[in-house]
Parts: C-alpha cells; sequence; structure tokens
C-alpha cells in the first residue's frame, strides 16, 4: 500500500471547503474538538501534519454554547495586564455575557497545537453571536 503525503504547492485554496456549525446547545469542548480536526484537516484522507490541508469552519450563535456542570459560575479566565496586582478574573457566564465569541474562540485554540500551522489555521475559523453571518456566498455546508 502506497501513502501519499501533500505538499504545500500541491494544496491550493481551491480544495478548501466551508462549513456552518449552530453552536446552540452543543456543549463546548465536544464541539471545539470537532472544529479543530475540520481546521487542521484532520477529517480529510489527504491529512497532513506539516501542511494546512483545513477547511474554513464558520460557527453561529455562539454565545448559546452549552457547559456542563456548573463551570458557567465556577470556570475562570485570568487576564494580567503586565502591571504588578492587575490580574483580572472573570467567571464564564461574565466573558458570555461581555464577548459571546471568546468562549468558542479560546476552546478551539487550545486545541490546537502552538505553532505558526495552527495561527494560520485560526484565521480560517469565523465565529459570530447570533444566526446571521457574512458568507452565505461560499455556501457552507451544515455540520
Amino acid at each position: 500500500m502506497k501513502s501519499t503525503q501533500e505538499k504545500k504547492e500541491q494544496h491550493g485554496t481551491d480544495k478548501k471547503k466551508w462549513f456552518l456549525l449552530d453552536a446552540a446547545e452543543e456543549t463546548l469542548g465536544r464541539m471545539a474538538v470537532r472544529v479543530a480536526n475540520i481546521l487542521r484537516g484532520r477529517n480529510k484522507p489527504t491529512y497532513t501534519p506539516h501542511v494546512d490541508t483545513g477547511d474554513f469552519v464558520v460557527v453561529v450563535n455562539a454565545e448559546k454554547v452549552r457547559l456542563t456542570g456548573e463551570k458557567d459560575l465556577r470556570k475562570k479566565y485570568m487576564f494580567y495586564t503586565g502591571y504588578m496586582g492587575n490580574e483580572k478574573y472573570r467567571t464564564a457566564a461574565q466573558m458570555r455575557q461581555r464577548q459571546g465569541r471568546f468562549l468558542v474562540e479560546h476552546a478551539v485554540r487550545g486545541m490546537m497545537p502552538k505553532n505558526r500551522l495552527a495561527a494560520a489555521a485560526m484565521k480560517k475559523l469565523k465565529v459570530y453571536v447570533g444566526p446571521a453571518h457574512p458568507h452565505g456566498a461560499q455556501n457552507p455546508e451544515k455540520l
């Protein structure tokens, strides 16, 4: 059996597909794994770890994503300004209210490898609060 590897020159933008995911009532972690795998291209038979073979993902209703248990109140996100004593902590419920996109983007970013390829793949993630999105011309497939 012969295995092939994608090359950067072979994989053009014409092979990229668009997917639409409605985050309403989806569990955050499980949804983030699915999105991260599509962004990296792990759902394709031509997956190659060192080549960007992933597709675009549009996530709508990001503010309605579900957290299990009491994570809405107990899960905390820490921000540090760089000044002494300026650590800020916010719960998941506060982050959902202030920035509805943050929970989804942060979870997906945490499931990507920490390298330049993942930074490029994160640019293919489009997260929107509410059901509307401006990518109708790309005809995204529903997940």
